[in-house]
């Protein structure tokens, strides 16, 4: 791991894994230890997206395991390497009643690029670096590797252990007494031989040069063109200043998506946030870089009429979701990128544009000054928080109608500057993705936007973020409710049953684990705010528990 460039090992301990605690500890592997193994997995996710750096975390086996599994297949979604270590009864036990022991491979191969079991300490430098190389080629993914117990302690105890102290007795006693010294002597043989420790080379798709050509010759013909970018388009090897490079030399119009977000300057009149269904309507070409035809862009139908569309993917799966259904691809290319050094140039921005943008611009604004009868705008409270964040802030998106306000009104100020969850819409990384977060990017302002439904998952990560001196600032859109669901869930059924939560005091529990807390309610929104970044930057951790009244502004926005 250390030859490979990994700082953090993140984990709740079990015995298990305890050897692969100490050691990372005596090499200078920091170990980073949370309060639920799906953290653990989501902050070992947000250094993989931030680093570029295989992300790691470590598990103990049965209800360890069983408890990360959501948070890997997040990441199979999102396409986050990611290399999950996990603990395991030793191989003579399994399925003889040993503590923890369940089949824990199959749960991981449907949602792993692959899932590994070490079968002898000789054997665990080999799996691990094909595993990582594994994980961070092709289309990035999360990797299980199974320890188990018998392999990770010394000699000695594992002697101890299956090869028993008592004189054997009888003809049974001396052979079963034999099988177990030489399944022992067979585990460590050759365990302390030396092993080739540097990274395996990575495969990386790419266009080639008659596809790059071909998309050049259909941007030139456009009169409106819209690119649309999802996570993917930041992966390596592609240096993020290069790709940003490109989109300025292309003058296509953009719609950011997922890690993506702040690829552009927030001012960038390339860039569009809002109406992106009327744009995707009116244009004739449409480049969906890492972009996919899920629910998200309604399944392909949302294009207009006659526009040629050009899907770039690694993953040739992604890259034709439903379009043997409701759209069909002038040019699909499975590769890493659509540029080589002859990039395509279109004209520039044109009305189309500019119309998409102010339109936007204007409806925040009017939504932004209605004033519900009691608490705060959730529009209003985001735009002022836009307005105070610096370059160097850092946003980690976790929860529904809060949320997804907060990605309409909130503007990242730099690539890899936004964590959401991705695809997978799963709630909780709030707590994982600031934690791995601010170790891997100490000079940044973290802000967490939580919804109150969210912050359930993982509020007491506040007790990690204290114990390891971790200051970032959680932002809780407090309205009471799992509004996201109550928009649909009432008008179409008639009841909002098991949406309602209440007004609860979040700051408060913050604060008894050792963090700051302030609550928020309809007034002094930017005085609050500026406190919350002072205890921030003074070493603390900060929960700002802001009351929200009810707001009209993503009605009728729930998709499925």
């Amino acid at each position: 791991m250390r030859a490979h460039g990994v700082q953090f090992l993140f984990t709740l301990p079990g015995g298990h894994i305890s050897p692969v605690l100490v050691a990372c500890e005596k090499i200078g592997i920091r170990v980073v230890d949370t309060r639920h193994e799906a953290t653990a997995v989501f902050a070992a996710d947000a250094v993989s997206r931030l680093s570029g750096r295989i992300g790691v975390a470590a598990v103990t086996a049965g209800p360890g395991v069983t408890n990360a599994v959501t948070a890997v297949k997040n990441a199979q979604m999102a396409e986050s390497p990611l290399l999950l270590l996990a603990g395991a009864a030793a191989r003579l036990q399994k399925g003889r009643g040993a503590l923890q022991d369940i089949p824990q491979l199959p749960l991981f191969r449907p949602i792993c690029k692959s899932a590994l079991s070490v079968a002898a300490v000789r054997d665990i430098v080999p799996v691990l670096r094909r595993a990582i190389a594994t994980a961070m080629g092709g289309t990035p993914g999360p990797v299980f590797v199974e320890l188990p117990i018998d392999v990770l302690y010394p000699f000695h105890v594992v002697q101890k252990e299956l090869g028993g102290s008592q004189t054997p007795r009888g003809l049974r006693g001396k052979l079963v007494q034999w099988y177990l010294r030489q399944y022992v002597a067979d585990l460590f043989a050759g365990a302390w031989e030396p092993r080739e420790l540097q990274p395996l080379p990575l495969s990386v798709p790419r266009a080639t040069p008659k596809e790059i050509q071909l998309c050049s010759e259909l941007l030139s013909r456009a009169r409106r063109p819209l690119l649309l970018l999802g996570s993917q388009t930041l992966l390596p090897p592609t240096p993020t200043e290069e790709l940003r490079s490109a989109l300025q030399s292309l003058g296509v119009p953009c719609y950011l998506g997922g890690a993506a977000r702040g690829l552009l300057p927030p001012d960038s009149p390339l860039l569009f946030r809002h109406n992106r269904r009327r744009a995707l309507r009116e244009a004739d070409l449409v480049l969906l870089a890492g972009a996919v035809c899920d629910f998200r862009l309604s399944y392909g139908r949302l294009f207009g009429r006659g526009a040629a569309v050009v899907a770039v993917n690694r993953d040739r799966e992604q890259l034709l979701r439903n379009a043997d259904v409701f759209w069909k691809p002038r040019l699909a290319v499975q590769g890493e990128r659509l540029w080589g050094e002859n990039k395509p140039v279109w004209g520039g921005m044109n009305r189309f544009g500019v119309r998409m943008n102010r339109f936007g611009v204007r409806m925040n604004r009017a939504m932004a000054a209605v004033s519900p009868q009691c608490h705060l705008n959730p529009l209003s409270l985001l735009l002022a928080l836009d307005r105070l964040l610096s370059p160097q802030t850092l946003l980690v998106a976790d929860g529904g109608d809060f949320v997804a306000t907060a990605a309409y009104s909130v503007r990242p100020r730099q690539p890899r500057a936004w964590l959401d969850p991705g695809p997978f819409g799963t709630l909780g990384v709030g707590g994982g993705f600031a934690l791995g977060a601010k170790l891997c990017r100490p000079e940044a302002e973290v802000w967490i936007l939580y919804g109150d439904g969210s912050l359930g998952f993982s509020l007491m990560e506040f007790d990690t973020f204290v114990r390891h001196k971790v200051p970032v600032i959680a932002l809780v859109g407090n309205d009471a409710g799992w509004t996201q669901i109550s928009r649909e869930q009432l008008p179409l059924l008639g009841s909002a049953v098991g949406c309602g939560l209440a007004y609860s005091d979040y700051h408060a529990v913050a604060t008894a684990l050792g963090g700051r807390g302030f609550v928020l309610d309809s007034d002094r929104v930017v005085a609050v705010l500026r406190a919350a970044m002072a205890e921030c930057h003074r070493g603390h951790p900060v929960l700002v528990n802001a009351l929200l009244g009810p707001s009209d502004f993503r009605q009728g926005s729930v998709s499925v």
